[in-house]
């Protein structure tokens, strides 16, 4: 039985908008059967992100909660990681700090983990269109469609949308592999269902809702030949035997 979950939130100069998507997490997981802790990890921030999730999470004290702060930004790869290394659920769920997928989508994820019927969930844009209300800029959401074709073609993974940031996975299984990851930055999510995929685990793309919000750190244009970069990465990783 899988009754505990941590959330995992990776923020990057998010002082603006934390505070209530924080208070929309520890009021939705208060109404929830599982055990649950928030960590928010702080990447590097130079603002006041660190500051403004201790003060909303001492407005629930009943929910355990802590914050992880470091100096240097690494990118959100290494921030999920982080979280995860100290995460103590069964269950862990990261989730953007800007809840473009709303947190009520939880369950979708965690349920087949729960139910024993998968061992990592990701949340998916791409499989039903219909459940995204407002749209990314033409541009940006063309990107996204050569980024994940290229990640098929490459990696041979199946799933249609590797880049949304709501994923959920059964830490037993999981943790284990967090020392093979690599990849620090965007690409970091590829590389977690590649690792996952390749050490036998049972995957699901699940479709949830989602919603463009202003103020990504991603730059279609500064970001995509990184993004490029660390696909080939994982690709000559695996041919390396690292993944072993």
């Amino acid at each position: 039985m899988n009754n505990s979950l941590s959330i995992i939130v990776p923020a990057y100069n998010e002082e603006i908008r934390l505070g209530d998507s924080l208070r929309k997490i520890l009021g939705f997981v208060a109404t929830t059967e599982f055990e649950t802790e928030l960590i928010v990890v702080d990447d590097g921030s130079s603002d006041f992100t660190a500051e403004v999730a201790k003060k909303v999470f001492a407005e629930f004290p009943d929910i355990p909660t802590s914050v992880i702060r470091y100096d240097e930004n690494r990118g959100k790869g290494f921030a999920v990681k982080t979280g995860m290394v100290s995460a103590t659920g069964d269950i862990a769920l990261f989730s953007d700090a800007d809840l473009s997928t709303p947190i009520e989508e939880l369950d979708k994820l965690v349920d087949p983990i729960k139910n024993n019927e998968f061992d990592v969930t990701i949340g998916s844009r791409a499989l039903d269109r219909r459940l995204i209300g407002t749209h990314q800029p033409w541009r940006r959401e063309q990107g996204g469609r050569v980024f994940n074709l290229f990640v098929r073609i490459l990696t041979g993974l199946p799933f249609w949308d590797t880049q949304c940031g709501f994923k959920a996975f059964r830490m037993q299984k999981f943790r284990p592999l967090l020392d093979k990851m690599t990849i620090d930055r965007f690409g970091f999510d590829v590389e977690f269902i590649y690792v996952a995929d390749h050490a036998g685990l049972r995957i699901k793309e699940i479709p949830v809702r989602w919603d463009h919000c202003d103020g990504t750190k991603v730059s279609i244009f500064r970001d995509s030949f990184r993004m490029f970069g660390e696909i080939r990465q994982i690709r000559r990783n695996s041919k390396r035997g690292e993944y072993q």
